[in-house]
């Protein structure tokens, strides 16, 4: 690759060889890339000589179109280098270093194009489909790779126009090495727009298809299009007239009209510009160096002379030029006719090679329109499939969703219940070392009460010490100055002693020895006294010292008692407030379990009124014994539980009481609104409604005194006074239904059984009759079989149901004796003797009902098989 590099790009102006351009592009396919061809080509000093880097930017051109896809991405990393060079050469006056600039703008171009878009490959060579794909269907996207696209073109049309520019009439010879090394890049040039041209096209069509109708009338355009189609057209034609370009490449022909972009159907007529390179010459033959008619070589008549000279020996004379130019005129003609035959033969074979690809390309047209219309079926068949699988996710989702809402919920309630077990523990451990703590509290605030105490008796002891003091240091501040006083009475009843003294001495001086003994006397007296005096002085301001050294350790210790006094009573204050808190807390917590009982109450008394009107609850009975029990419990919890109230309004801090009773009556108060329906259902038809509306009131006053104890202000005021009326009321309706066997006397009771018993057996008759009536209708259509066994089913029915229950047990007593023996059996026998009588009516009445409306006497056999069932039962029963 370094000598293909060397001898490809190189200061010579000649075109590069192309088995060097090969070789150098095989490399690339071999390394996977072009770093080999960059490490020695930032090394060219393409800087000092513009056809070295004009033959560089053809060399990369090549390796960029037809080398390996890693190509792209290694040139991407050189990008400033291309654009250095092509800057350096743009700045000069050169006529190839002007070429060198646009050069390296249209590579620039094309790295950025295929970098961004890598859908397209550098080659440019890409279906339709990937075409389309690329484009989408936003408008927005089609119109901005069409600019791209334009730009693409207009570069490669920018460095054609160039090219044939600085071909002057002087340089116009196509075989000259010189015009060569120009022309030589635009082959790649001429691949590249052809495919340029094919894709503008085909993205203005969809362009205007996406647009609106508001375009320019038919036969119209845009000038975006028309300008490059116009340049596109003259290059073609100008590079197809070339001797140069005809052995090398064949240039396609582009239209003379630009296409219809309005009408959708001329994008059939748009025949796509294919770009054949015909076989190349062997590897070490040199290209023909063909004469144009307008030039004479000097080198070929002579060596035509020599051949004549050779051939027919010297001539007789100087020869004419004219036979020379003649003969060479000939040649030249013999060649240009067998050169153009070979390019006949060569167009014939184009032609036929288009033509085949024309008629494939036309089978493909025809194979991809009958798939689109499969396509299309396809489509309408999957989106039907897909509405249908979308209707079904979302009734499965749906049904999913419904029983994952039923799994929350009963996980819901089971956690509910768990974590109300848990808060319960929890509240009670709560409670307990809240207790603790308020002990503990209590305790600190007894103490804390003894220190203030102590300390206030501490400071009243203090108190007193002062006054004390204070007192004494009065008491002798007081003595003192009545000595004070004393002794300036006596000072001056002194003196006035000396001033008689000394008026007497005035009058008496034969005295005077005396008197001043006594002067002496008197002044040594006195200043006994000022001593006595001062001491007394210094005295008393020692006392002062020590009272007011007294005053400063009390007032001392005082304020270190009132901070003391102070700080406890911030902790006794926050002591307090945590108390309240803890105390406010714990109300929260036990008003939080109460509402969770209620809830949990209300859904049980819910469902207990809800089963009143369940149409699976019919068959379900129950006697009116069971149900006074179960009034009789439900009433005696409405005390607990109006004592559990009671107390939680004294004290809201436990509600442990109210909880329990609240669970209790819930629970006892369902169970006799159920118990309640249950026994209706054997009731006659006026007890059964009462009881059913008994019952339904009852769930209905309980659920408002639930409402009550949910709301703060209603607590307090709630009342259980309308809860135990309604539960009164099932109690005496359940009272009312019980038989009235306790009230009758023993020596009566077998007469009331006996009367029962043949009530009922009456009853059974007469639905033995009518069944046996309906059954005479349908035997026509029934089978034998079945109406056999009916009627024996019958027949053991209505045998003499009282003496099979009495024989059973009686003994060697009299039926009489042995009711009134088994009164509690008694009085069972006579409930259960009139839910069979009652129920035997019922079921020929239904069976009656329809065989009118259906005419299946089928149904006479099924209400046959329940009453032998019933009295089996019965009879089953009274013997246990």
């Amino acid at each position: 690759q370094a000598i293909s590099i060397s001898k490809a790009i190189n200061t010579q102006e000649a075109p590069v060889k192309e088995k060097h351009a090969r070789r150098i592009i095989l490399g690339t396919h071999h390394e996977k890339g072009a770093f080999t061809f960059w490490s020695y080509a930032i090394g060219l000093p393409l800087p000092s000589s513009a056809i070295l880097s004009w033959k560089f930017c053809h060399v990369l051109h090549k390796v960029l179109r037809d080398g390996h896809p890693n190509v792209l991405q290694d040139c991407q990393r050189y990008r400033s280098n291309i654009r250095e060079t092509g800057d350096l050469w743009g700045h000069l006056h050169d006529r190839y270093g002007q070429l060198v600039n646009i050069y390296t703008r249209l590579l620039l171009t094309k790295i950025s194009f295929h970098v961004k878009h890598p859908e397209f490959p550098p080659g440019l060579e890409v279906s339709d489909e990937v075409l389309e794909k690329t484009a989408g269907t936003d408008v927005n996207n089609i119109f901005q790779l069409t600019v791209e696209l334009f730009d693409y073109l207009d570069w490669e049309l920018k460095l054609s126009e160039s090219v044939f520019r600085q071909l002057n009439t002087s340089m116009a010879v196509s075989q000259m090495s010189a015009v060569q090394c120009r022309l030589a890049p635009l082959i790649q040039v001429i691949q590249d727009c052809s495919h340029l041209y094919h894709y503008a096209v085909k993205l203005m069509f969809k362009l205007h298809s996406c647009e609106s109708r508001d375009v320019p009338p038919a036969g119209l355009f845009p000038a975006v299009f028309l300008s490059p189609l116009c340049s596109l057209k003259n290059f073609f034609k100008k590079a197809s007239d070339m001797l140069y370009f005809k052995r090398l490449i064949q240039i396609p022909r582009l239209p003379e009209s630009p296409p219809n972009f309005l009408r959708a159907s001329a994008l059939a007529e748009h025949v796509k510009p294919v770009v054949v390179i015909p076989e190349e010459a062997p590897e070490d033959e040199e290209p023909e160096n063909l004469i144009e008619i307008s030039t004479a070589s000097t080198t070929e008549p002579q060596i035509t002379s020599d051949i004549f000279e050779q051939t027919f020996g010297p001539p007789n004379g100087i020869r004419d030029d004219r036979d020379a130019q003649i003969e060479s005129l000939k040649k030249e003609v013999d060649m240009l006719r067998a050169e153009m035959e070979k390019i006949k033969l060569e167009a014939q074979r184009y032609v036929t090679q288009l033509k085949a690809q024309v008629n494939s390309l036309e089978g493909e047209v025809e194979e991809q329109r009958k798939q689109k219309q499969k396509a299309l079926v396809d489509n309408e068949q999957l989106r039907d499939e897909l509405e249908r699988l979308q209707r079904a996710k979302q009734d499965s989702d749906r049904s999913q969703r419904l029983c994952a809402e039923a799994e929350k919920r009963a996980s819901a309630t089971e956690m509910r219940y768990t974590k109300l077990k848990e808060k319960h523990s929890e509240l009670i451990n709560t409670h307990a070392e809240l207790l603790r703590k308020n002990a503990d509290t209590a305790k600190q605030l007894t103490v804390t009460q003894q220190s203030q105490e102590e300390v206030a008796r501490v400071k009243e002891q203090l108190a007193f010490q002062v006054e004390q003091v204070k007192r004494e240091a009065e008491m002798k501040l007081e003595d003192q100055s009545v000595q004070m006083e004393q002794l300036r009475q006596e000072l001056d009843t002194r003196r006035d002693e000396l001033d008689q003294a000394q008026r007497s001495l005035s009058h008496a001086k034969q005295t005077g020895v005396e008197l001043s003994a006594q002067v002496e006397a008197l002044h040594a007296e006195k200043e006994v006294l000022r001593r006595s005096v001062s001491e007394k002085e210094c005295e008393l301001l020692s006392a002062r010292g020590l009272v007011e050294e007294k005053e400063l350790l009390l007032s001392q210790e005082a304020d270190k008692a009132t901070r003391e006094i102070h700080e406890l009573q911030g902790r006794l204050l926050e002591k307090s407030h945590q108390e309240q808190s803890l105390q406010q807390k714990l109300l929260d917590e036990q008003f939080g379990i109460l509402q969770v009982t209620v809830r949990e109450a209300e859904d049980i008394l819910r469902d207990a009124v809800a089963k009143l009107d369940d149409p699976l609850h019919v068959r379900c009975t129950s006697s009116p014994d069971y149900l006074l029990s179960r009034a009789q419990a439900a009433l005696e919890s409405t005390d607990a539980l109006e004592s559990g109230h009671a107390q939680y309004v004294a004290s809201m801090a436990d509600a442990a009481g109210l909880v329990g009773a609240l669970t209790l009556f819930a629970h006892l108060t369902a169970d006799t609104i159920v118990n309640g329906s249950a026994t209706s259902h054997l009731a006659p038809t006026d007890h059964a409604d009462r009881l059913m509306e008994t019952c339904r009131d009852c769930g209905q006053r309980s659920l408002g005194y639930l409402a009550q104890l949910k709301d703060r202000q209603t607590l307090e005021r709630a009342e259980l006074g309308a809860v135990r009326g309604a539960l009164q009321g099932v109690l005496q309706l359940a009272q009312e239904l019980r038989p009235k066997s306790l009230d009758i006397k023993q020596e009566e009771l077998g007469d009331m059984v006996e009367k029962e018993m043949a009530s009922t057996s009456e009853a059974i008759e007469d639905a033995v009759r009518r069944i046996e009536e309906m059954m005479s209708q349908a035997r026509s259509e029934s089978s034998g079989v079945k109406l056999e066994v009916s009627e024996r089913l019958l027949v053991m029915t209505s045998t003499n149901l009282q003496k099979e229950i009495v024989e059973s047990g009686r003994g060697a007593a009299t039926t009489q004796e042995f009711y009134a023996k088994n009164s509690r059996w008694t009085e069972g026998l006579i409930s259960a003797s009139k839910a069979v009588g009652w129920g035997a009516t019922q079921l020929v009445e239904s069976a009656d009902r329809v065989v009118l409306h259906t005419g299946k006497y089928e149904e006479l056999i099924v209400c046959s098989h329940e009453i032998a069932a019933s009295t089996a039962q019965l009879v089953a029963a009274s013997k246990v």
